[in-house]
Order: structure tokens, then sequence, then C-alpha cells
């Protein structure tokens, strides 16, 4: 009746099935068949992006996947940093100006991905993309995640404008040199001199 989920705590979180959308975004009680098909819903290696219903007493968190904007994650990439890098916001899913779209979760995990042409209502978020990505997009994310890695090795918080000013400082460079020590400190002075006048 639940999935058991890896989200970087000391235990391990719960998502119950009864906490997911079905597809299509049905409402009705959970019978034993979807109990037998939870597989075809998420497999063991499966990413999903989930919110924290409530935290058992022994300090376990129940997820769920009840809106639409959560659920199976499809193409792109993930990196992990630490959790006290992470600026709490409202929002921690964000479609930057630069062609791609972060979730900056506050378990320290980052997803970055090709920001999706028209959203589809109807899977319930449970159906994964498999077109192929194109090359530019593919360029875009690995900028991100190399400008990420340049944030986190200088100890910078990462938040939807932090790391849109970081890609722009890198653009000059190959997206294989931003992780040279000499062009990662550049582009992170940059970075912060630019957040230091933005908040003049």
């Amino acid at each position: 009746k639940r999935w058991k989920v890896e989200t970087n705590s000391s235990l391990d979180s719960v998502l119950l099935l009864s906490s997911i959308n079905l597809p299509g975004g049905e409402l009705r009680r959970r019978s034993v068949e979807d109990e037998l098909a939870m597989r075809d819903y998420l497999q063991e290696g499966d990413l999903i992006s989930a919110e924290v219903q409530s935290v058992f007493s022994d300090g376990a968190a129940s997820l769920h996947t009840r809106s639409l904007k959560y659920g199976k994650l499809g193409q792109g990439v993930l990196v992990q940093v630490s959790p006290s890098l992470v600026k709490r916001q409202k929002t921690h899913f964000h479609d930057l100006t630069c062609g791609a779209s972060v979730i900056l979760s506050n378990n320290g995990f980052i997803w970055i991905y090709p920001t999706p042409g028209q959203k589809d209502e109807e899977s319930g978020g449970f159906t994964t993309d498999l077109e192929p990505v194109p090359l530019s997009d593919r360029e875009v994310i690995s900028r991100l995640r190399n400008c990420i890695v340049a944030l986190v090795t200088h100890m910078l918080m990462l938040f939807d404008t932090s790391i849109l000013y970081c890609y722009e400082a890198s653009l000059p460079h190959q997206i294989k040199d931003i992780l040279k020590p000499e062009v990662m400190e550049e582009i992170v002075l940059e970075t912060q001199q630019r957040l230091l006048d933005l908040e003049g």
C-alpha cells in the first residue's frame, strides 16, 4: 500500500498509495487492483517530486503527490548538495529564462530539466516523456549543473536568482571549463557582486 522513498534523511520517507493522483486525475478509493498495479506507477530507481504531508513520531516523513505539479520526474539531471545551501522560498519550482527549469528541494536534491512546452494535465503526473532532448537544451542543462556545482563549492546560497546570475556569468566560457578552479572562482565572484548590487 505504500512506497519507501529515499529523501536524504535518516529514515526512508513513505508515499502511501492513497496519497498519489491516479492517472487522469481520477478520484476514487484505492482498490486491491490498484495495489497490484503499484509498479505501473512507480518502480525502484524512479525519481519523484513530492510534498511532505506530515512527520511521524519516529521522525519519518509522509509524502503526497496530490497536485499535478508533483509526480514522476522525466528527463533531466539530479545534483545532490548540502540542504543548508538551499534557500527556503515560497516556491521551489523555477522556470529560468535561460530555457531550463529547476526544482530546488529543501532536502538538497536539485533537479534540472528542459522547460516543458505544454503542461500535460491528463497524466496525473505519472507518465514519463521519453522524447529525445535537443542538443541546445542539453547544453543549457549541463551549464546549469556546472554552475550549481561552482556555487556549492564556494558555499553560496542556491536560489533562482543566484543560479541565473551564475549561468549568465559563465556564458563566455565553455561548459567543461566552468569546473576549472580559476574559472569557477571568477564566475562565482561576479555572481556574488551582482547579488550584492541587487541587495543595494
